[in-house]
């Protein structure tokens, strides 16, 4: 981070994101901390999970973004009745009875999955080598995704009859699992002026494609302190039972812990969270703000806890 190329760059995501913000909020009112969640996970490289009831502005917050950053926006819809070929695309004959491959919803920058637990495990997992690989393999043949690359899951958190849930090894391919609330009095009063009226609030795109990948690497080189990375290691290590550094609450309510992944995009997070702050390194509270995001779908709760009302949330804040 000493040369001065970095650094400038460094200066610039914290220009561009600020730009985002304000471009973003024409679109979308209030939901500031998912917005920041969802931008810092892009630069990461990362992917979300978001959590919500039906009707939060779910899909026009993602539309939006990918308009603010010059991006491909497909939306999928995931039913019971969704095959992988209808995400990733199949080979067709064509007039001259050759076999021909017609790319699917998949190969696009930004992918909206909508409702993902609302499909079988074998769609559901379609998804899984392109979100860790970048790449679709169909008959043999790898085919490469456009970077930057980007899955915004969401999901219902009302449990209701034909829903699959995440298998933990997918879960754990996310880096936030965002958790939307309904908005704030103030906020809403004026949700409804806006979408009820002939105000047309267009964005514009506020930083190219080129610009992302340059900040996705950015990312990778902000050094972090020994003792941030030990930080982090040690609130993960507390998340599992039976473990040697395992805490108390960890011990008593939870069945799972956070595997090494958990500490990779809290480092990561922390990483992103200083540049979006002007901060040319990471400190302990970076770790501490993302700690509930990257932890929440990696923790699974022992019986016990799902008894006494004890949240992910709460054991979270138990651990920081």
């Amino acid at each position: 981070m000493a040369e001065t190329k970095d650094v400038k760059l460094a200066d610039e995501l914290a220009e561009d994101f600020q730009k985002l913000e304000k471009e973003i909020s024409k679109k979308v009112i209030g939901q500031s901390d998912v917005v920041r969640l969802l931008i810092t996970s892009l630069f990461c490289n990362g992917h979300s999970l978001l959590v919500g009831v039906p009707g939060l502005a779910k899909t026009l917050l993602v539309q939006t973004v990918s308009k603010c950053l010059g991006l491909d926006f497909n939306r999928i819809q995931f039913t019971p009745d969704l095959m992988p070929s209808d995400i990733l695309g199949a080979e067709t004959l064509d007039k001259e009875r050759n076999l021909r491959f017609i790319k699917g919803p998949v190969f696009s920058n930004v992918i909206l999955a909508d409702e993902i637990n609302r499909t079988p495990p074998k769609t559901q997992s379609a998804l899984l080598e392109a979100m860790a690989e970048g790449a679709v393999t169909i008959a043999g043949q790898n085919y490469q995704l456009d970077k930057p690359f980007f899955v915004l899951a969401t999901q219902n958190p009302i449990e209701q009859e034909g829903t699959y849930p995440l298998p933990e090894a997918q879960l754990d391919r996310f880096m936030f699992m965002i958790k939307l609330d309904y908005p704030k009095y103030h906020d809403e009063v004026e949700v409804i002026k806006t979408t009820t009226s002939h105000q047309t609030g267009e964005v514009n795109e506020v930083i190219s494609k080129e610009k992302i990948l340059n900040f996705q690497e950015l990312v990778r080189k902000v050094p972090v302190a020994d003792n941030v990375y030990e930080y982090a290691v040690n609130l993960v290590s507390k998340t599992r039972p039976g473990g040697e550094k395992v805490d108390k609450i960890a011990q008593e309510y939870l069945e799972w812990g956070a595997g090494p992944r958990a500490g990779q995009f809290l480092i990561l997070a922390a990483k992103c969270n200083a540049l979006i702050n002007g901060k040319y390194s990471p400190d302990i509270e970076d770790v501490r703000l993302e700690a509930a995001p990257v932890l929440r779908h990696r923790i699974v709760r022992n019986f016990k806890a799902e008894a006494e009302g004890i949240t992910e949330e709460k054991i979270i804040s138990d651990l920081l």
